[in-house]
């Protein structure tokens, strides 16, 4: 956690006091408040901005300018509640690996839209090796899956199969991002 600035105060853009600042591969220069922001937001969003200026250890303003910046920047892009899936009766979490012709780029391009669409879709992500996409779709229960694939996923644009993996337990979800490439060596 870091230490209090002797002053207690540092501007969005004042670093004098906060370390060295790290850039980021996205070319955001971060100084160790930022990350200290970041790692306690990821803990808890809810928490008032005087908590979280007491937990980073500067005053409330400078705190409140940082966190704005850090979500104008992009650094930040929203805050959310995190729930049991399972209590509200999402009980299926399927990996499925769609399979698509791949030079055909204004259909991959249509397939994209209407996945993002989709609520069930929880990720996608494009992927290398094997199959064009990877999505990870949470559904009541094994029919409403089975429905799922053959009112909805099947009749997207440019999907040729799929091959479904079925989580049988989760041992790490909702994780925090790791943040410690972001402290200064």
């Amino acid at each position: 956690m870091p230490k209090p600035a002797k002053s207690g105060k540092t501007s969005s853009t004042d670093t004098s006091g906060a370390g060295v600042p790290v850039s980021t591969a996205a070319g955001v220069t971060l100084d160790r408040y930022d990350v200290a922001i970041l790692d306690a937001l990821q803990r808890d969003a809810r928490q008032s901005n005087a908590d979280l200026a007491a937990t980073i250890g500067l005053s409330a303003a400078p705190t409140w300018r940082r966190v704005r910046r850090l979500e104008e920047l992009g650094v930040i892009t929203g805050y959310r509640a995190e729930i049991d899936r399972r209590k509200i009766g999402l009980g299926v979490l399927a990996f499925v690996r769609v399979d698509t012709d791949r030079d055909n780029a204004a259909a991959t391009q249509a397939l994209e839209a209407a996945i993002r669409k989709l609520p069930e879709v929880i990720a996608c992500h494009y992927i290398s090796g094997a199959g064009t996409f990877e999505l990870q779709v949470l559904v009541t229960d094994l029919d409403a899956y089975s429905r799922w694939t053959m009112d909805t996923l099947f009749k997207l644009p440019n999907v040729k199969d799929l091959h479904t993996s079925f989580s049988l337990g989760e041992v790490k979800a909702g994780a925090a991002l790791p943040l410690g490439h972001l402290q200064p060596r």
